[in-house]
């Protein structure tokens, strides 16, 4: 190698960094990203509106699939599905770019669990991306299918089992984690810049309950992966319809399903605010 090569590929690479760096944190890519979090909103709420249908007694698909389809059907439907597609890439770039160059000031655990916060996230919107975009082209997906048939394929060996066991655990944890956050107002500390008096008051609420409702529906989603897993019965396992529907058949479930759901449009709406309010 000739003297000095090393030090040019170096150069040039801590160039195409800055310049990447430079363009995750620029204005126009910060408002694309805050569009991820509106499309996330317009999710949760119309999944809420879903749920809240089945706790009445109506039929429909209490997930992804079932909320963006109901999104395609609406007039004025596909310029929204290419909007909630275009915030949710942004969105999930955004986060990637965080796992690289955010969490600078923080050290040694504090910055590993943050980036892998952020890589979570981004794995996240990048999937709820995909949902709209199929939909925006005019395809479909069934998110309850999808989810059975891939757990079938993870039972048919010990180390896939093992796997999706983990991946109930993990749910479960969040859902944990999201109940937290509501019941202590943590999610607060995401936030800047929020009104005084009743509309910051209107925003804790909507937070509190939306965080706690998102959880419980995370939980039942967690505990149905993990007992699919142990009895080896992957129709078990049918992603947040199933949980949703899983939660209405119990004792007193049409009620309780309409609180979780009122709480997911609460959530919705939350998504909305905060994504005028997040910290970038």
């Amino acid at each position: 190698m000739a003297p000095g090569t090393g030090k040019s590929h170096r150069g040039a690479a801590d160039t195409a960094s800055d310049a990447a760096e430079d363009a995750v944190n620029s204005k126009g890519f910060e408002l694309a990203a805050r569009a991820g979090y509106v499309a996330a909103g317009i999710l949760h709420f119309l999944i809420g509106v879903i749920a809240l249908g089945l706790a009445n007694g109506g039929s429909g698909s209490a997930d992804q699939s079932g909320a963006v389809g109901q999104l395609a059907a609406n007039p004025g439907g596909t310029f929204l599905l290419w909007f909630c597609f275009i915030g949710c890439l942004a969105l999930s770039l955004f986060q990637l770019g965080e796992v690289f160059f955010g969490a600078k000031l923080l050290r040694g655990r504090d910055r590993l669990v943050a980036r892998l916060k952020s890589g979570g996230q981004a794995v996240v919107y990048a999937a709820i991306g995909v949902t709209f975009g199929r939909f925006a082209m005019g395809g479909s997906s069934d998110s309850s299918s999808s989810t059975s048939s891939l757990s079938a394929s993870l039972m048919s060996n010990p180390a896939g089992a093992a796997l999706l066991l983990a991946v109930g655990l993990g749910i479960l944890g969040v859902g944990g984690y999201f109940v937290y956050s509501g019941a202590t107002r943590r999610f607060l500390r995401k936030l800047s810049g929020l009104p005084s008096g009743s509309p910051g008051r209107a925003v804790t609420a909507l937070g509190t309950a939306g965080y706690i409702a998102k959880g419980i529906a995370l939980g039942v989603l967690g505990i149905l992966v993990v007992a699919a897993t142990v009895t080896h019965d992957p129709e078990k396992s049918t992603g947040l319809d199933g949980a949703l529907k899983t939660l209405r058949d119990q004792p007193f479930g049409p009620w309780l399903l309409g609180a979780v759901a009122l709480g997911l449009m609460a959530y919705g709406v939350f998504m909305v605010v905060r994504s005028k309010y997040q910290r970038m």
